[in-house]
């Protein structure tokens, strides 16, 4: 099924529920093999970018911010501590829709990391211990030796009747705050149909922001 509505004539006060719904009908109508999937782009101190696909695990349309998960250790993660900034582009290509997004990075709470930690599987628990994500490998071998090496340092745990691991410290999510939204529709002869809208973020406290009005506006595509 593919769906290709353009934008409502008059543009919806906040772009977040209409967002919702995209973001809800690409799960239902499953598609495509991955529809969480997102290319976040992320820069360092001196400005250099570098983007990679995660998954969007959780929208969450008040007060609005998506929620993704990483090693903090890795590339992205450096890059987002010292440059809380980022952009992200979600393209659904089966259903001819796309958001882009753009805004203010925090580290989640603890309880949620902990809480989205013990819902993977537990392969995908061992892993995060075991990887040393975006740093050098010699071999292929040397990662397997590396989970095993993991597995064996949690083998009481591994024994119980629902096997599970601590969440590494090192290990957690981000909150990208959208400070601005832009939807995308594809239309026939790529006369698409654009909408961008964006609002001021005050910081509240280290997990959460204040939010001004959206103020939006259509685009030429």
């Amino acid at each position: 099924m593919t769906s290709n509505a353009f934008l409502p004539d008059a543009l919806p006060d906040s772009p977040l529920p209409l967002f919702a719904d995209w973001f809800r009908h690409a799960r239902e109508q499953a598609v495509q093999a991955n529809p969480d999937a997102m290319t976040l782009a992320s820069a360092d101190r001196n400005g250099r970018p570098s983007a990679r696909i995660v998954l969007c695990k959780q929208l969450v349309e008040e007060p609005g911010y998506v929620v993704f998960y990483t090693n903090y250790q890795s590339r992205k993660g450096r890059e987002l501590l010292a440059n809380p900034y980022a952009a992200a582009v979600i393209h659904w290509d089966s259903l001819r829709r796309q958001v882009r997004l753009e805004g203010r990075v925090v580290q989640s709470p603890a309880a949620e990391s902990d809480a989205y930690f013990s819902s993977r599987p537990l392969v995908s628990q061992l892993g995060a211990w075991a990887s040393k994500q975006s740093e050098p490998l010699k071999s292929r071998a040397q990662l397997v030796a590396q989970v095993a090496s993991v597995s064996a340092k949690f083998a009481t745990q591994l024994i119980s009747l629902k096997p599970s691991v601590p969440r590494p410290p090192y290990w957690g999510g981000f909150r990208l705050w959208i400070e601005s939204i832009e939807l995308w529709v594809e239309g026939s002869g790529r006369v698409h149909d654009r909408a961008r809208w964006s609002r001021e973020l005050t910081p509240h406290d280290e997990f959460t922001f204040v939010s001004g009005e959206w103020h939006g506006t259509r685009l030429n595509p």
